[in-house]
């Protein structure tokens, strides 16, 4: 009886909350995939085929579509958020690292923002997720923008919230119109930035 409370105790539970996790993550990125090219409404078996698993196993782990939806939109925002130290450790500049998660972010607003479009309906929900986008991804920003302008000793403070929101205004219409190059727009707006707390 001992053996068994100390075989209990110690290995199998870190197992354990460690797969379903993994598993999770792995749905949310098939959703998102299967969202891109299908749209919120595609059905929940596509979802379930890119993630390999059955369709209960959705369900187990969002009940309705408006919690996947929202899942799914978290999850992208975190890999955005994430990504930024991670570009600022590995890029060979600050600005390497600036612009490279802009153009994340420009992914992100083109191909996944509809993803809030789907709560559109629920005021709340879509207040609720326009708040973590921002609280999330702003400082984000802020951090790549001080460390690109940081060796300027003459530089003027830039406003994170205000590039963000001007990015997210250059992308508008881009999902529609094949020829708006608003990755191309966004990056002149970074040189602006830059080239403005620089002066």
């Amino acid at each position: 009886m001992a053996t068994t409370e100390s075989d209990q105790s110690h290995p199998a539970r870190p197992q354990q909350v460690g797969r379903p996790r993994r598993s999770q993550q792995a749905l949310l990125a098939a959703a998102a995939e299967v969202f891109v090219t299908s749209g919120v409404d595609a059905p929940v078996r596509d979802i379930a085929a890119k993630a390999g698993v059955g369709v209960g196993t959705i369900y187990r782990h969002f009940p309705t579509r408006p919690e996947l939806v929202v899942a799914v939109y978290r999850h992208q925002v975190e890999a955005c958020a994430e990504a930024g130290p991670r570009l600022l450790a590995e890029s060979p500049t600050p600005e390497a690292a600036l612009r490279a998660w802009v153009a994340l972010f420009v992914e992100f607003l083109v191909t996944k923002h509809g993803l809030a479009g789907a709560l559109q309906g629920d005021s709340a929900g879509s207040d609720a997720l326009h708040t973590y986008f921002v609280s999330r991804l702003v400082p984000v920003c802020g951090e790549l923008l001080e460390a690109a302008l940081e060796s300027e000793e003459d530089a003027l403070p830039v406003d994170a919230y205000n590039v963000l929101k001007g990015i997210g205004n250059l992308c508008i219409g881009a999902a529609s119109d094949a020829k708006y190059d608003a990755g191309a727009l966004v990056q002149l707006l970074i040189s602006g930035v830059l080239s403005r707390g620089r002066h």
